[in-house]
Order: C-alpha cells, then sequence, then structure tokens
C-alpha cells in the first residue's frame, strides 16, 4: 500500500474510535471536520440479529475454501486424477499421478484444426450477412466482408501445402471456393438476400459433413491412443483415478472427450469418478476444474456424514422439498405438475439427455 494511503487509512481509524468513545453530551462539540463523517443510526433489533446470522453463511464460504485446500491435496495424494479441457486445438489432457508433476498429453494432429477452421469459415459469412438479409440500404457489412475475403484468398492459395491428408485437399478446397464465389457475389450486388444465403448453405452442406467427419474422427483417434497409454502406465491404480470434462450447454450433448473417458472409465464410474462438469466459457482452467472436482468429492462427505447418503450431495439439496412444494402448490391452482422422474441419488444415468423425444438426432439423420 502507499505511504500516502496508509497514512489516510489510519487517520480515518483514529477519528473514527475517537467518535466512538466520545460521550453523546460531547458529539456537539465536535469539529467541522468529524461533524461531516460522524453520526449512525442504530439498527432495528430483528436487522441486527438477522445480519448476524446472515453471516454464518458469509464465513462459511471461506472455511470451506480454507478446508478445499487439504481436501484437494489429500485426494490427489492417493488418486490419480485426469482432466479433459475444451480447446480450439481439439481438446487438452492433463494426468495428474500422486506425487508427481502433472503430464500433459501432446495435442491432437493439427489436420483436426485445419478441419474445424473450415467449417467455421462458412459459420463465420453466415454471420456477418444474416443481421442485413434483404437490407439494401445498410452498407457496413461489406468491409469485414472484403477483409475476410482476402483471408480465404490466402487460404485458397496456401491450401495444396496445408498440414491434412492429400485426399482431403479437393473438400477442403472446394469449401473455400465456394465461400470466394458467394461472398464475392454479395459485394457485387450489394445487397445479401435470403435466397442467396439459402442457396449458399445448401451448396456448402454436403463438404462440410466430409470436414466434419474427418475433424470428429481425429480427435477421437487421439485421444483413445492417449488414454491407452495412460491407462496401461496406471495398471490397477486406474480403478481409483477420477476424470472429468468441462462442457458449455451447446456441448453437453454428445461431448466428445467426456465420451472417449466413458469408454475407458465404464457405466459404473460415471457420475461417481468420471464427471461432465458444465462451465460458463469454452475454456476452464485446470486449477478451476480441480476446484470443481474437489467440492463434489469433498461435499460427498458431508453428505455421509449428515444425512448417511454420500452422493446426496452430487443434488440440489433443497431440490426434493422443494419437488414436494411444486406439486402441492400446483394441485392448490388446480393443474398438474410437470416434472421429471425422481432419479436415485447416485444414478449412474448419462449426464445428457439419453431417451424421450422424436425426430433427428445426428447429421446422417438429417435430409
Amino acid at each position: 500500500m502507499h505511504y500516502r494511503s496508509i497514512r489516510l487509512a489510519t487517520a480515518a481509524l483514529v477519528a473514527v474510535s475517537t467518535v466512538a468513545a466520545l460521550p453523546a453530551a460531547r458529539a456537539a462539540d465536535l469539529p467541522d471536520y468529524l461533524k461531516l463523517i460522524t453520526g449512525t443510526t442504530p439498527p432495528a433489533a430483528v436487522d441486527l440479529a438477522t445480519r448476524n446470522e446472515l453471516q454464518l453463511n458469509t464465513s462459511m464460504f471461506a472455511l470451506y475454501e480454507s478446508a478445499a485446500r487439504v481436501f484437494q491435496k489429500n485426494i490427489m495424494a492417493k488418486h490419480p486424477i485426469i482432466l479433459a479441457l475444451f480447446s480450439g486445438a481439439g481438446g487438452r489432457m492433463i494426468l495428474y499421478k500422486p506425487g508427481q508433476a502433472p503430464v500433459d498429453a501432446p495435442s491432437p494432429p493439427r489436420r483436426y484444426q485445419v478441419m474445424k477452421s473450415l467449417g467455421h469459415s462458412t459459420l463465420a459469412i453466415s454471420e456477418v450477412v444474416l443481421p442485413y438479409l434483404d437490407n439494401a440500404a445498410d452498407k457496413s457489412w461489406m468491409a469485414p466482408m472484403r477483409a475476410y475475403l482476402t483471408e480465404n484468398k490466402s487460404a485458397l492459395e496456401g491450401i495444396d501445402a496445408a498440414d491434412i491428408p492429400a485426399e482431403w485437399r479437393a473438400n477442403s478446397r472446394t469449401i473455400i471456393e465456394n465461400n470466394i464465389a458467394y461472398m464475392e457475389e454479395c459485394l457485387s450486388k450489394g445487397v445479401i438476400t435470403a435466397d442467396s444465403v439459402q442457396a449458399y448453405a445448401k451448396k456448402q452442406v454436403p463438404f462440410l459433413r466430409h470436414a466434419i467427419n474427418w475433424a470428429a474422427s481425429t480427435q477421437v483417434e487421439h485421444w483413445m491412443g492417449v488414454l491407452d497409454k495412460w491407462k496401461a502406465e496406471l495398471g490397477p491404480d486406474w480403478d481409483k483415478a477420477y476424470a472429468a470434462s468441462n462442457t458449455i450447454y451447446v456441448a453437453r450433448q454428445n461431448n466428445v472427450l467426456f465420451s472417449v473417458l466413458a469408454q475407458y472409465f465404464g457405466p459404473d464410474a460415471i457420475n461417481d469418478r468420471l464427471m461432465l462438469i458444465e462451465t460458463m466459457g469454452f475454456t476452464t482452467t485446470p486449477d478451476e476444474m480441480l476446484t470443481s472436482m474437489t467440492r463434489i468429492i469433498s461435499d460427498r462427505s458431508v453428505g455421509g456424514l449428515f444425512f448417511n447418503s454420500p452422493h446426496l450431495m452430487d443434488f440440489e439439496l433443497m431440490g426434493g422439498d422443494a419437488r414436494k412444494t411444486i406439486v402441492s402448490e400446483m394441485k392448490k391452482r388446480g393443474k398438474e405438475p410437470f416434472l421429471p422422474p425422481a432419479v436415485p441419488f447416485g444414478s449412474k444415468q448419462w449426464p445428457a439427455l439419453i431417451s424421450g423425444g422424436s425426430g433427428p438426432a445426428s447429421l446422417d439423420d438429417i435430409k
């Protein structure tokens, strides 16, 4: 802290403590520079009492954080941990062995990133054009499109030297050529029409399907090779390993990294030693993931200690009673409650949608 800040803080503390010690009768005799900042209104008894009760919860978080550091140290000293983190490079996997430095697995081959970039290139164009459909008066889309057109032309020039298999080049070239042709068409007409966007999307779909398939296959094959190696290294300790993958909402269903991990951990580990942790962002730091995993595991001791059910704390603790209240409140309103079936604590069910509904469930199902 700066020296002047220390002096100001000290002076304020002295002033407050001095005023607090003064009898009420002398308050009127205070100098003007103290009158300006003094004076309080005693809180109502109910407000003071409530504040003291709420402080217990506020302080709990500090105690919880302190204990969590100890829990994490103890867990990592006894159990291997694998973190599978989303990244633009096809994911990141880290192996923590007890008593050893963490091991970062190599990233998937760069051809994964190239295929994903090609797929995203068409999405980028749609982001540029969709806000301006059939709006000839607004030309603000033209400058970013010209810049992206230049980038696509550079990508096309280098496609034959890109780090991808030779048999993927023709498809990749076509995606970029279609991008360029569509952007040049839009720029020459000076307007973006709904019909042109739909025609462009329909034209790209067959080629995007190949790029998506190649990217997914590259990613899965790579990570299964990594897990083959790690499982062999850990031997019997694999059966006491924990693993977690992060996901945002849109990547929750068919999450690639979690699905790969599940093949090695098996059904009995799901929601027990293998966790899918939802987050707000695409990327999550390893420390954030370890903190979240530690909290889940350590809370199970609370569930077992107080409620005789270790996995109870994996669920919303008040959810059961809230569910009963929802049912009763809906009946008061003469309506049927709309709730999912109650799921037992410790369920090994896949942590995503696994049944119900109709319609396409994959790209192959969409006509």
